[in-house]
């Protein structure tokens, strides 16, 4: 008997091993697909080539009759790192030390606009900054309490309106009254700045209609050779005779027999230099001496 048990124990162990489940199967689990990447949103910003052009003119003193050019200097600052084209403020200060009187016609929106239209500017920033020294020191200390204030405004040239506007003051506590002015008309100069400089952009609209996309592409174009003022006519009206080609034509400057314009393109700088080639001002022939950057440097010849 004992020989049997032990003979069918590893038969009935192996026949347990090969009995499966009656139940019905389980259903392999579903993996849950994994979460589509959520798209990164960019906020919109204007293309370069839509940018204004700015001018910058702010009637800056210091210990309230030094003239001084903090607020400006931060001005240029802010719009450059915003890829925001600024007028040259060296010429601007030239051209404006000639003439007092164009600074005096600047204190209203149209003495601005038309001013900014002689140097090809888009909007003008216009304002007064002054900073003064408080009368006392602080009670047994050299310190001195300095206070500064600047109004700015953003007038467009096109239409003399007022795109944007602030005003700021600050307070601050300095040693010596050089730095201290200094202080505190960049304190206010930045506060005014912050609050106007993303208003103004905002509001923007090249050329003021929907349709500024069809000159996408700004242009500057310096012409050597203009010796006489027939040929200087006879180029301005070839460039303003081309209403599908540019538009907003403006004359900066005309010194020496160079004669330098601004204006928005339909053409692509390389493109527009070879259009005036082909289809030159009146008696006049155009040599095309560089393009790059948004410039075209020209001389004209006799034909």
């Amino acid at each position: 008997m004992k020989i049997r048990s032990i003979v069918f124990l590893p038969l009935l162990l192996l026949l347990a091993g090969c009995v499966t489940p009656t139940g019905p199967a389980q259903a392999p689990v579903a993996s849950r697909p994994a979460p589509a990447p959520r798209p990164t949103v960019r906020k919109q910003s204007v293309a370069p080539s839509f940018l204004p052009r700015v001018m910058i003119i702010v009637d800056e003193k210091s210990l309230g009759t030094i003239a001084t050019a903090e607020v400006e200097a931060m001005a240029v600052k802010k719009l450059i790192a915003q890829n925001v084209p600024v007028v040259d403020q060296d010429m601007v200060r030239a051209n404006i030390a000639r003439s007092r009187q164009m600074l005096i016609a600047a204190g209203d929106n149209r003495g601005a606009a038309a001013l900014g239209t002689q140097f090809g500017a888009d909007i003008v920033l216009i304002g007064e900054a002054v900073a003064k020294p408080s009368a006392r020191r602080i009670s047994d200390t050299n310190l001195r309490s300095y206070q500064a204030v600047a109004t700015l405004r953003a007038v467009r040239t096109d239409n003399s309106a007022t795109l944007a506007a602030a005003s700021e003051d600050v307070t601050v506590v300095g040693l010596e009254d050089v730095s201290g002015s200094a202080k505190a008309l960049r304190g206010a100069g930045e506060k005014a700045l912050d609050s106007l400089l993303p208003d103004m952009l905002s509001k923007w609209t090249p050329g003021g209609d929907p349709g500024a996309g069809a000159f996408p592409h700004r242009v500057e174009l310096t012409v050597g050779g203009v010796d006489q003022l027939w040929k200087l006519k006879a180029l301005r009206d070839s460039l303003r005779g081309r209403p599908s080609d540019v538009r907003g034509v403006a004359q900066r400057s005309y010194t020496a027999g160079v004669a330098e314009f601004s204006m928005e393109s339909a053409l692509p700088p390389e493109e527009l230099a070879e259009a005036l080639v082909l289809s030159p001002p009146d008696g006049l022939k155009l040599q095309v001496l560089d393009i790059g950057g948004g410039r075209i440097q020209a001389r004209a010849v006799a034909p």
